[in-house]
């Protein structure tokens, strides 16, 4: 923290002409602490206690209550022996998508899916399109999930159907793991870690069971890779007035 200038005139104006010359205005010197102070506050709290006696069957029913997510994430894609990094503004339904990639603060591109049909700025290749748009809507939507299978191993519950599996860790009753098949021959791997959650919304009108998810995804499709950090997550109930309709 820097040091308050005493009162005295002659310091003021030797502090605030060095600030000046520096190129950052004293009130925004001054401002930066608070700023970091509110930022702390809107971090994800991680999970230190386990659902452990909780029925996977309820945490599935209150989750089908979720009509939609908004995320911000940090993100990292690598492609072979290239990599690019970004945030991302993330506006998921179950069958809408819109994600606005930035880049140092400035809009750097966007995606969006609705019916099946995907759009980009600057046009994706299709692994990328596939890997973004399938990998991080069945991430975080990956209770949804039509004429599963219930199997029970050690540490997890496995759900599964035709062309995909998720793996949930019996302590957590979160996601560790997830493997989507695609009609290509393609396989979509999703690794999870370091569950949080949104203590802010979880003591308003939602569900805390609602506002539970993994902050660290690694999504993978043959030779794509996209690490995401998860550094603000909200979920919309189907009866709340601010879900999108």
């Amino acid at each position: 923290m820097s040091k308050r200038p005493s009162n005295t005139s002659g310091h003021r104006s030797v502090a605030h002409a060095s600030l000046e010359r520096g190129g950052i205005p004293l009130p925004l010197i001054l401002f930066l602490p608070l700023l970091l102070l509110f930022l702390a506050s809107c971090a994800p709290k991680h999970i230190d206690t386990s659902l452990e006696g909780v029925r996977l069957e309820q945490v599935l029913d209150e989750l089908q209550r979720v009509s939609s997510i908004e995320a911000v994430l940090s993100l990292e894609y690598e492609k072979k022996d290239s990599t690019m990094s970004g945030d991302a503004l993330l506006q998921l339904a179950q069958d809408t998508l819109t994600m606005r990639i930035y880049y140092l603060g400035f809009l750097a591109g966007e995606i969006t899916e609705e019916e099946g049909i995907i759009r980009s700025k600057p046009k994706l290749d299709r692994n990328k399109s596939i890997l973004l748009v399938e990998g991080l809507r069945n991430s975080f939507f990956w209770w949804n999930m039509k004429e599963y299978r219930l199997q029970e191993g050690e540490d997890v519950y496995i759900l599964s159907n035709s062309y995909r599996k998720v793996f949930i860790s019996k302590k957590t009753l979160l996601p560790v793991r997830q493997t989507i098949e695609l009609e290509s021959g393609d396989t979509i791997e999703i690794a999870y870690d370091e569950p949080a959650w949104n203590a802010e919304a979880a003591g308003g009108s939602a569900a805390p069971l609602l506002q539970r998810y993994q902050s660290k995804l690694t999504i993978g499709l043959r030779n794509h890779l996209v690490r995401a950090r998860v550094t603000s997550y909200t979920a919309q109930e189907k009866n709340d007035p601010k879900a999108p309709r």
